[in-house]
């Protein structure tokens, strides 16, 4: 019996953003974030999406800091969607769900 789409299996991998990343200095001086557009943009190439996608949903929640090490996970479910996560220290910091364009 094929697993529904909410068991699915969870993919994830890990990556770490440099403390001094060139985009602390003007992402926000004196409180530097990640750029939401370089998290997603990494997120999407660690998940393996063929270009182009149809980004569906992304709700950034928490912002990452340059030096937070970030858990990138993703699932895919029927129909060819692909739900994704970013965690920082167990809380999701961006989640969504993007699908091949048509």
């Amino acid at each position: 019996m094929k697993p529904s789409s909410a068991d699915a299996p969870w993919s994830e991998a890990r990556h770490r953003f440099d403390a001094g990343h060139p985009t602390a200095a003007g992402h926000f001086p004196g409180n530097p974030i990640i750029p939401g557009a370089l998290l997603l943009d990494h997120a999407l190439r660690v998940i393996g999406a063929a270009a182009p996608v149809e980004i569906q949903v992304a709700k950034f929640l928490r912002p990452i800091r340059p030096g937070d090490s970030v858990a990138i996970r993703w699932q895919h479910q029927a129909g060819g969607t692909v739900r994704f996560e970013c965690r920082v220290r167990d809380e999701v910091a961006l989640s969504g769900a993007l699908k091949a364009a048509s």
